[in-house]
């Protein structure tokens, strides 16, 4: 997911073209290519990020235009177009590693429609990073990492779906980027 505004962030520039070693959203993409779990790698932007997409097409990413009017509806355009196991992520994960990928794949199930990798919010608190998206799971407050393990050929509809989720407290995906203050701290990790 590379289509976002980045609003939060309140920068002049594309956040998914922030530098932590190279452009974050490269990244993203190397960690994918390099974990080797996948027949293909589709960059979902919008006119929110028209740099973004010219890096990504410069690096021969295949691209889905999506319409920018939010990460969900964005998705779910992508969603009805495909029949296949997909792994989702969002682009603003910059310690996203082939290694975290491989431990996320091997647990997908796909009897499952749809599976949100999450992380504690004592975890998130750990590493001082904050979320607003949280969901209650096993008696614990929990947060949104941005990965999911979908099952399109299972989604008959895109409304109440039942989510399954799976808790990794991990900074590789517990690190993504929504405000100046994370950008920051990434410079301490």
């Amino acid at each position: 997911m590379a289509g976002g505004k980045g609003t939060r962030m309140n920068l002049d520039n594309e956040k998914l073209l922030l530098e932590y070693k190279k452009p974050i959203i490269l990244q993203v993409i190397d960690s994918l290519k390099n974990s080797n779990c996948f027949s293909k790698i589709l960059a979902i932007t919008s006119s929110n990020s028209p740099k973004t997409k010219k890096l990504l097409q410069e690096n021969n990413i295949e691209i889905f235009d999506s319409s920018g009017i939010g990460y969900v509806n964005d998705l779910n355009s992508i969603l009805k177009t495909l029949d296949d196991d997909v792994l989702v992520t969002s682009g603003d994960l910059p310690l996203l590693d082939e290694e975290i990928i491989k431990k996320i794949v091997q647990q997908y199930d796909p009897k499952k429609i749809w599976t949100s990798i999450i992380v504690t919010s004592k975890f998130l608190t750990s590493i001082g990073i904050k979320s607003e998206y949280s969901v209650n799971f096993l008696n614990q407050k929990c947060h949104y990492s941005g990965i999911s393990l979908i099952n399109s050929n299972k989604i008959t509809s895109l409304e109440n779906l039942d989510e399954d989720y799976i808790v990794i407290d991990d900074k590789r995906i517990a690190f993504n980027l929504n405000t100046k203050q994370d950008y920051d701290l990434l410079s301490t990790t």
